[in-house]
């Protein structure tokens, strides 16, 4: 699989991990019309070694994304977010652009106003392991809708997210 393929139906693809800012990208997810599920592969870029496998499920009108990931720093907490792109080629995952945010929404946390890509942080073991599942409102996966996350990224950051700070098109 290359580094960056773009969200298709049938499945989520790759997602890259950068130093600094970033510490994952997933350059796209994919849907498939015969089953209710998108997943994104999470690679790692230069100098890191995150990786693992993201896969979203309707439930109800929410998305549930089961994230499982390694290679992170042990108990760390990291910014999650769904990103404009399915480019994840950019060493620093610029290339990804910024938050999903098709409502033009203040950046903020699940239940309240925010981008459609906001999701909450996620917290590494001591391991530096990740595996949770999250309930992700406001998006759907496949159809075209406005709010469709197939076709977008995947970003794990390497801070928190604070939910309050506006972040600029790459964080």
């Amino acid at each position: 699989m290359s580094r960056t393929s773009v969200l298709q139906r049938g499945a989520l693809a790759a997602a890259v991990i950068a130093a600094a800012a970033v510490s994952a990208c997933s350059s796209g997810l994919l849907s498939d019309p015969q089953r209710p599920v998108a997943s994104a592969k999470m690679v790692a870029t230069q100098g890191n070694s995150v990786a693992g496998l993201v896969t979203f499920r309707r439930s109800g009108d929410q998305l549930s994304a089961r994230v499982q990931l390694t290679g992170l720093p042990a108990n760390s907490e990291h910014g999650f977010h769904i990103h404009e792109k399915a480019d994840c080629t950019a060493p620093d995952g610029s290339s990804a652009g910024g938050h999903f945010n098709p409502s033009a929404m203040p950046h903020g946390p699940q239940g309240g106003a925010r981008h459609a890509g906001d999701m909450p942080n996620l917290r590494a073991d001591a391991q530096g392991r990740v595996d949770t599942t999250l309930m992700v409102g406001g998006v759907t996966a496949g159809g075209g809708a406005a709010n469709d996350i197939v076709g977008r990224s995947l970003i794990v950051h390497a801070a928190p997210d604070d939910y309050r700070t506006q972040p600029t098109r790459s964080e």
